[in-house]
């Protein structure tokens, strides 16, 4: 690469830059400008990104958990967590989204003390870049608060450097009657401070206070953060909560257009240090809203997919998929450079938000009570109108899915396999909760430990006891892995399930949930075609379109589509991924 050419794309890194911190910034972007860019810390040979390429493919899974979720007495989380990937999961996951490993004083990580360093339990940076080495690492940007904890709210009590200006303050006066926010505590927190009282703006509650990034020296710091994250084996980085950034009295302080600007800057920086870095954003919220983040290619990589959890379990508890399959065909497809993260089960809730619009209020409410009656515990946000309204549902996945509407019944297992079947064939990178693939139950002991509704789907394993089971081909533990391992499998091997394979929704009645996938070129179909009632069903092979003079089978079961064959039956919650090739 010649001179001129490396000179050419560090001036367009540095045009890109302006434009964004124009917006975000206004008249300071000049002056800015340099000390983003050298916060990056570039290498002399800076290329210009290639617009619109993917760097996933459908071999890409990944697995969501805890540092610490596997416990083994004397040895560090990620040591731990690591051997039991080696030894489990080495040939379907090639993914790691670890939550927070950082020091922390609440909500089990995201109260971030210290961003630079691992949490003790944990273990340490060697851990992190070790496991970095085998699969492709997620780590969470935790950038809309930090820890009453930290050193720099600290700081900003003391009245000094770094963190003085770094909190956004809302005083008693400021109208924040429009604000949309996740919780019920009070958004106002009065502090006694060096130099009196004032009050920070704390979205998530008292000990997780909000950052302001209208001072550019948060924006640097978080900058320099992301680049010691890259720096030491991080691939993806998951921009937690990240909807809420950027905040105004008299208004929603949601998806304002300077949150979208900073992860537009983001992106840039990212693109021209490694363009195959991905951003994924963590907004839990209404899907048009969700929507937004993809930009125009431009925002993030990857959006979590928030409508598909509860949209999907609405449809296997009442054996109706109509809005599944509406929202499905309502969702655009990524365009190239971007992909949809999807996911039934996370360390979070089953949100509710992400519904608003698609189910009424009398589904939600039956939805609402019928997870309560597996277990499950609602957690609630106040609302601009003063109200408590259910927010996400806290329970673990096979739980919500022990029955339907009509109670517990005997297709838990085969119901909780095929929501992951569905999962798995969809437009997208998939992401499996480490306690999906666990099959593990609601944690009522760290419920009543913690008195937080969350930890009910937050359970330690100790590793004795976990090898102990999966070492068992009768424990639900085993059956649950294996199944949803040989799912994952084959889903690595097919090219029509690339994230950004062509697919449409298949209109094959209320009972039976199907999608077509093609690969990009056109040499591989799979219809996916899941059974999501807890009766028999029989479809005409003529209706689901089949090309005749293709020899047709089931990559899950291996069974033939027979010549003459006219109808397909499928058993209770059984799913068939139909492939000509």
């Amino acid at each position: 690469m010649s001179g001129a050419q490396q000179g050419a794309g560090a001036q367009r890194l540095a045009s890109r830059v302006q434009s964004h911190l124009e917006v975000i910034y206004g008249e300071k972007a000049g002056e800015l400008v340099a000390p983003v860019i050298d916060a990056m810390r570039y290498a002399a040979n800076i290329k210009e990104p290639v617009p619109y390429q993917n760097y996933w493919d459908e071999s890409d899974c990944w697995m969501i958990t805890y540092a610490t979720s596997v416990h083994n007495e004397g040895e560090p989380g990620l040591r731990t967590l690591q051997r039991f990937c080696d030894r489990y999961l080495a040939d379907t996951i090639n993914g790691l989204h670890i939550l927070p490993f950082y020091p922390f004083s609440s909500d089990d990580g995201f109260a971030v003390i210290d961003y630079r360093t691992v949490d003790e339990a944990a273990g340490s940076w060697d851990d992190i870049r070790a496991i970095a080495s085998r699969y492709r690492l997620m780590a969470d940007l935790v950038i809309n608060h930090v820890s009453s904890h930290s050193r720099w709210f600290q700081n900003y009590i003391s009245r000094k450097d770094p963190g003085k200006d770094y909190f956004k303050e809302a005083a008693p006066e400021d109208d924040l009657s429009l604000v949309v926010r996740p919780r019920s505590t009070p958004l106002r927190t009065e502090v006694e401070t060096a130099d009196g009282k004032r009050w920070v703006w704390c979205t998530f509650g008292p000990d997780q206070v909000d950052l302001d990034f209208s001072n550019p020296q948060v924006l640097l710091e978080f900058i320099e953060i992301v680049r010691f994250y890259l720096e030491n084996g991080v691939r993806v980085l998951r921009l937690d909560a990240v909807a809420f950034l950027w905040k105004e009295p008299g208004t929603t302080s949601l998806h304002d257009q300077r949150t979208h600007e900073i992860i537009k800057l983001f992106r840039t920086l990212i693109d021209f240090y490694d363009p195959s870095v991905m951003l994924i954003t963590e907004t839990n919220v209404p899907n048009r809203d969700n929507l937004t983040y993809f930009g125009n290619s431009n925002e993030a990589h990857a959006i979590y997919n928030f409508s598909l959890p509860p949209l999907l379990i609405h449809t296997l508890l009442t054996g109706d998929c109509r809005h599944l399959k509406t929202w499905m065909m309502s969702m655009p497809p990524a365009r190239g450079g971007t992909t949809y993260f999807n996911f039934i089960a996370s360390h979070d809730g089953i949100g509710m938000r992400p519904v608003d619009g698609l189910l009424s209020e009398a589904e939600r409410a039956r939805l609402l009570e019928t997870l309560g009656g597996f277990g499950g515990k609602i957690s609630l946000r106040t609302g601009p109108d003063g109200a408590a309204h259910p927010y996400e549902v806290n329970i673990s996945l096979i739980d919500a899915l022990a029955g339907t509407v009509d109670g517990p019944d005997d297709f838990q297992i085969d119901r909780f396999v095929c929501a992951h079947a569905i999962m798995l064939a969809l437009e997208g990178i998939p992401g499996l909760y480490i306690h999906s693939l666990l099959g593990t139950a609601n944690d009522y002991e760290g419920l009543a430990r913690t008195g937080q509704y969350r930890s009910i789907n937050r359970h330690v394993w100790e590793k004795e006891q976990l090898d102990s089971l999966l070492e068992d081909p009768g424990s639900v533990q085993s059956v649950i892995l294996a199944r949803l391992s040989h799912l994952i499998r084959l889903r690595r091997e097919q090219q029509a399930f690339h994230p950004n394979a062509v697919q449409f929704t298949l209109q094959l009645g209320l009972q039976t949930f199907g999608i077509w996938r093609q690969s990009s070129d056109r040499r591989q179909d799979v219809f996916s075609i899941s059974n999501v009632s807890r009766e028999h069903q029989s479809l005409e092979l003529a209706n689901i379109n089949l090309v005749s003079s293709d020899s047709w089978w089931d990559l899950i079961s291996g069974e033939r589509i027979l010549e003459g064959q006219t109808a397909l039956e499928l058993e209770p919650y059984q799913t068939v991924w139909l492939t000509n090739k």
